[in-house]
């Protein structure tokens, strides 16, 4: 492999090793690129410790991609240390996080509420029991909540185009939140 073809790959591995820092820090992988990271620290060691037979060019190309590397290294590894400390932008990530499961969500997938009485009821006993953790007095009519579940359903269904409605029923800043979409 000559010079020219080891510098593009150079700045090759440099740009694929932004890519998968991101992937590591938007979540969708658990560990960080530390071998990539390893090759490329070690070939600019390596060219950086012995210039002599890279010409003017190609000695300004490594020192130029040295140059980016040390700058994106030091931002990753910033960026680490926030992630493995839960600062910045992964304290709110875990904020969200923990506001979804400090909310209590029931969702129940329902396709015809007439027969499957059951789903019908536990979308019921999830809204008395959602109005009365907020403190709320609990006047529901079961007939009427029941056709009222019927119609809605129906309406989502022929709306949407499918076969089951899914039920969600949760609780949000004080509030009763009941949504009703495709399954």
């Amino acid at each position: 492999m000559t010079l020219d073809e080891e510098l593009l790959k150079l700045e090759d591995d440099i740009r694929r090793l932004k890519i998968e820092w991101e992937v590591y820090f938007n979540g969708s992988s658990e560990r960080p690129p530390r071998d990539l990271v390893y090759r490329i620290e070690t070939y600019i060691k390596r060219r950086t410790a012995d210039q002599s037979d890279l010409n003017f060019g190609q000695r300004y190309k490594l020192n130029a991609l040295a140059q980016k590397y040390a700058v994106q290294n030091a931002l990753w590894k910033r960026r680490a240390m926030e992630k493995e400390e839960g600062r910045g932008v992964f304290a709110q990530q875990r904020q969200g996080l923990e506001a979804l499961t400090a909310a209590r969500v029931v969702c129940v997938v329902c396709s015809h509420p007439e027969i499957e009485t059951e789903k019908a009821d536990q979308i019921l006993q999830a809204i008395i029991s959602a109005q009365r953790e907020l403190g709320r007095r609990v006047e529901v009519d079961p007939a009427r909540f029941h056709q009222f579940l019927c119609d809605k359903t129906e309406q989502v269904k022929s709306l949407f185009h499918c076969a089951s409605v899914q039920f969600w029923i949760s609780t949000e800043d004080g509030k009763l939140t009941f949504k009703a979409a495709k399954a």
